[in-house]
């Protein structure tokens, strides 16, 4: 059976902590920033975790178990 393909748009949007938990950039971040509080916009700077329910199928398309 030959070798399962990495998803290259998957690999690269998210990324998987040591711990197994799949890593997610922030939503709202890349236009229409003037009308956004410095505050709004600098707490969307930390990288979110991806929902329970959709980590699994993530990890799929990445190649990760």
């Amino acid at each position: 059976m030959p070798k399962m393909k990495t998803h290259k748009g998957a690999k690269k949007r998210f990324k998987v902590s040591s711990s197994g938990k799949v890593k997610r950039r922030q939503a709202n971040k890349s236009h229409i920033l003037e009308k956004k509080a410095p505050k709004r916009k600098r707490q969307l700077r930390a990288p979110a975790e991806v929902a329970k329910a959709d980590t699994p199928n993530i990890k799929r398309l990445l190649g990760k178990r």
